[in-house]
């Protein structure tokens, strides 16, 4: 009988679309002996999983939360020393705002194997589906990536900052702070700046609506858009080339 060799795999699982996971990733979990995923996966993914894997929710909805961070550590924990394998699959790229470095440090004071799988991120692949470039020559040099809502519940300063700045600003789990991010665009004599805002973005489910920093507001009360969202705010939404989705392209093929 062999030895369990206790391992993790944190795991990329992109942004929604099921066909944008990497064949690493699938990999990863066809050899998974316990999958750990998170709410933003796309479940479809899961089909993956031999039938023999353990599949355990441990993400969050509306605020829910199935298991707390530190639970779910010492889930990892026990069950790669139980079972062995152990894939922690989380929505997009697991260290943009995903906490995968922490859940690492973590198991690595056990004695656990480590391993990253990338994912493509929302904040990139999302935009992109609506035919918006982060960068255009002419239109923007560079980009921000910021968390709309940091550990203490609060905007993260970095807005104030990228807001001063003539690149693309892109802000994750922000929602709840849009008339903020709208005020501190203002203070900056950005009202006519284009926005933005895809919710579940590259999925069937996708909505989205475009403005500037002075109606956006109304345009997300018109829509009802909402969480998981994303805002895009820059120059570079004027540029968005008008794309048949991904999705409708193939159902045509």
């Amino acid at each position: 009988m062999s030895l369990i060799t206790p391992k993790l795999t944190v795991v990329g699982a992109g942004p929604g679309d099921p066909d944008l996971i990497t064949l690493k990733a699938i990999k990863a979990i066809e050899s998974a002996d316990v999958i750990l995923y998170d709410a933003l996966i796309n479940e479809e993914l899961l089909k993956y999983a031999s039938a023999k894997t353990e599949l355990i929710f441990v993400g969050k909805r509306k605020g829910c939360y199935a298991f707390q961070q530190e639970q779910i550590n010492e889930l990892i924990v026990n069950k790669a020393k139980e079972k062995g394998h152990v894939v922690r699959l989380k929505g997009g790229d697991p260290f943009i705002f995903g906490r995968g470095a922490e859940e690492i440090d973590y198991v690595r004071t056990f004695g656990l194997e480590t391993y990253v799988v990338p994912g493509i991120s929302s904040s990139i692949a999302v935009p992109a589906y609506q035919g918006i470039p982060l960068t255009k020559r002419g239109a923007s040099e560079s980009f921000w990536v910021i968390t709309g809502t940091t550990k203490a519940h609060q905007l993260s300063d970095d807005v104030a900052i990228a807001a001063k700045s003539t690149a693309t600003v892109v802000i994750l789990m922000g929602m709840g702070k849009l008339d903020e991010i709208v005020q501190i665009f203002s203070e900056e004599n950005k009202q006519d700046t284009p926005v933005a805002i895809i919710q579940e973005g590259t999925t069937e489910n996708e909505k989205f609506g475009f403005g500037t920093i002075s109606t956006i507001s109304k345009v997300v009360e018109e829509k009802q858009l909402a969480n998981p969202a994303i805002i895009v705010i820059g120059d570079v939404v004027k540029e968005r080339v008008q794309l048949t989705t991904i999705y409708k392209e193939l159902n045509k093929a």
